[in-house]
């Protein structure tokens, strides 16, 4: 498991929402969500508004599938959680995913918007592998939300939302 020490004491790993397939000629980066993907995001967003889940900060890849996710996000939690989009989170390792987790010094909980399989790799350091297969036998589906909480000196999955 991963050696980050609170804070923040709570961390949620949010993997986008489901993107739609490029079109001829567009990039990766550039993919949207589709429609399932957008009604995805509006009711894992509301469903954790709803019990309660508010980041200090939504720390979000810069693709624009995470951003329309981050977005949905961001209309359900309030206006006043800060919002930061980062470049470093697209394209990246779970070793780069955790280095931002450990850097949020300020923020007692945090969000990260990202992608898979990364998504579930850095749930996996965290969590250790064990309790991986246990809580999530499927994977990390699309607009999963991982809820983490910092207990008995080690990180624990407390919740996991989806649609």
């Amino acid at each position: 498991m991963a050696a980050i020490l609170p804070p923040p004491i709570r961390i949620f790993l949010l993997r986008h929402a489901e993107a739609a397939w490029a079109t001829s000629g567009q990039n990766d980066f550039d993919r949207p969500l589709n429609d399932k993907g957008y009604a995805d995001a509006e009711l894992v967003a509301d469903k954790a508004a709803d019990k309660g889940y508010r980041p200090d900060l939504i720390l979000s890849s810069t693709a624009i599938r995470c951003r329309e996710t981050t977005d949905a996000m961001h209309r359900a939690m309030g206006a006043t959680v800060e919002v930061r989009f980062v470049d470093a989170l697209y394209n990246a390792s779970p070793d780069t995913y955790l280095e931002i987790l450990d850097a949020q010094e300020e923020a007692s909980s945090v969000m990260l918007v990202g992608h898979n399989p990364t998504m579930e790799q850095t749930l996996e350091a965290l969590i250790g592998h064990d309790a991986l297969l246990r809580d999530l036998p499927t994977g990390f589906p699309t607009a999963g939300l991982a809820v983490l909480d910092y207990v008995n000196d080690g990180w624990s999955l407390v919740d996991f939302v989806i649609d």
